[in-house]
């Protein structure tokens, strides 16, 4: 069984994972701490870093926007105390086109500090 630190680390990445369903940028946000970093899968081969809360919120309000249908299922989630990996299938909308990737997070004070995305090539 997971520690406290672990299974509270995996409750914030889950709640994040439920607000990104929703495309609530707010809910997201709430999850996401002031200096927050965020490393995107695009450009190849490195994707675009966003740091701090107001670049990051930028990024999720015009990727939601633009990609209105869009869904994300985690295929696995597993934690060791601040950090976890999700693996992810992303479906860009009903068509079924998909990417599957991984995230690699850092939670501190019970909010998302650092996400880091990686997709298979």
């Amino acid at each position: 069984m997971p520690d406290a630190e672990t299974r509270a680390t995996l409750d914030v990445i889950r709640r994040f994972n439920d607000a990104f369903n929703r495309h609530d940028v707010d809910g997201v946000m709430a999850l996401m701490t002031a200096d927050c970093v965020f490393e995107n899968t695009l450009p190849a081969p490195d994707g675009e870093r966003f740091e701090g809360a107001s670049a990051v919120r930028g990024f999720w309000r015009q990727f939601f926007q633009s990609t209105p249908g869009a869904r994300f299922e985690a295929e696995e989630i597993f934690g060791a105390g601040d950090r976890a990996v999700v693996r992810w299938v992303f479906y860009w909308d009903r068509s079924g086109s998909h990417v599957r990737g991984v995230d690699v997070m850092r939670v501190r004070d019970g909010k998302v500090a650092e996400k880091l995305a990686y997709v298979k090539g």
